[in-house]
């Protein structure tokens, strides 16, 4: 089975392509998830049974699944991504929790 079958962790990730620098980063952490398209930009993937190729939803802001075994995966891409352009936030409310709109846990220096 897939990565992209296995269970959800709540989390949605997608990436704001007018800030994407192509570095590929994401697609390196997690390629079940992230993928260059022919324009040099990082797209996500939608789920796809296993098996099958991932459709890759290129339109703005579209996001997809976090799957949990990519969980850590999502979160280092959004950490290291330079154009600081991939958001990570909860279905249940919209908060970012990981990427560059997430607020900081007070005194840490860390996102929640």
């Amino acid at each position: 089975m897939g990565a992209q079958n296995e269970q959800v962790t709540g989390l949605e990730v997608w990436i704001d392509q007018e800030l994407c620098t192509g570095d590929g980063i994401c697609a390196q952490y997690a390629p079940d998830v992230f993928e260059l398209d022919i324009d040099g930009l990082a797209y996500v993937k939608a789920p796809a049974p296993a098996g099958e190729e991932a459709e890759l939803l290129t339109a703005p802001g579209a996001s997809a699944p976090v799957p949990l075994p990519l969980l850590n995966d999502v979160v280092d891409s959004a950490r290291e991504c330079p154009g600081e352009c991939i958001h990570v936030r909860r279905v249940s409310d919209g908060t970012e929790v990981h990427g560059p709109d997430a607020a900081e846990a007070p005194g840490t220096g860390n996102t929640p």
